[in-house]
């Protein structure tokens, strides 16, 4: 049997507090963790795409996916231990490593739903140069930055307020935006995090750096969704 080059994994727990079942919750018109599912099982690099979930209720909604498109989506099921409030994401990514056969994970979280199939492909066409042990999603951002030092002073980190730059001539700097991340599985087992050793970036739109995390992200997103679609509001 051949082993899977590419794989993604996308975990998926029912027990978000500041949200209830958002994964499944309706956002723009389907279940939260559909849209990084159309992602994932439209990147043709992308050999199995696998949500690992603790809730019933979630494992039927992905059914329903799963019987409408066909696709190359599976649903494994993930331990108590790995779905905890407490719990690392790299717990569960452990957990199916040693469980299932691929050579490289992309870890998808479904709490970034503006992530498209071409940011994967981008990213995984990165990963098979060789250039890169492993690869992460960001945006650029343009913000000056300062941090506290002690006493409510504080100072900038990342510019000359003597010199304050113009937006456009600033460079900037890169923030993860959670969407995705590629690394091997021998490098995975190895040091037991999703990224490893000369680590390279996909940049991806500037909107994706919203996460939904708090009921006021969801509004946000939703409202971005809707406009890279061009949807009517339902």
């Amino acid at each position: 049997m051949t082993k899977d080059k590419y794989v993604a994994f996308i975990p998926v727990r029912g027990g978000s507090k500041s949200i209830p079942l958002k994964n499944i919750k309706k956002i723009a018109g389907q279940p939260l963790v559909y849209w990084t599912i159309d992602a994932a099982v439209n990147a043709k690099k992308i050999d199995k795409v696998y949500i690992s979930t603790d809730s019933e209720d979630i494992r039927k909604i992905v059914g329903k996916y799963s019987k409408k498109n066909k696709s190359k989506l599976q649903v494994i099921s993930r331990s108590e231990e790995t779905a905890t409030d407490t719990a690392s994401t790299e717990s569960a990514m452990l957990e199916f490593a040693n469980n299932y056969e691929f050579e490289n994970i992309i870890l998808i979280q479904a709490t970034s739903p503006l992530l498209t199939t071409q940011d994967l492909e981008e990213g995984i066409k990165k990963h098979e140069s060789k250039k890169f042990d492993s690869i992460l999603s960001v945006v650029l951002q343009k913000r000056f930055l300062w941090k506290p030092i002690k006493n409510g002073v504080t100072t900038p980190t990342n510019y000359d307020y003597m010199n304050r730059p113009r937006r456009q001539n600033f460079e900037g700097f890169l923030v993860e935006n959670g969407a995705f991340y590629i690394n091997s599985k021998k490098n995975l087992l190895k040091t037991k995090n999703r990224l490893f050793g000369k680590i390279g970036y996909q940049e991806m739109n500037e909107n994706s750096y919203c996460e939904i995390d708090e009921p006021c992200d969801w509004v946000i997103v939703e409202k971005l969704i809707r406009e890279k679609y061009k949807m009517n509001k339902k």
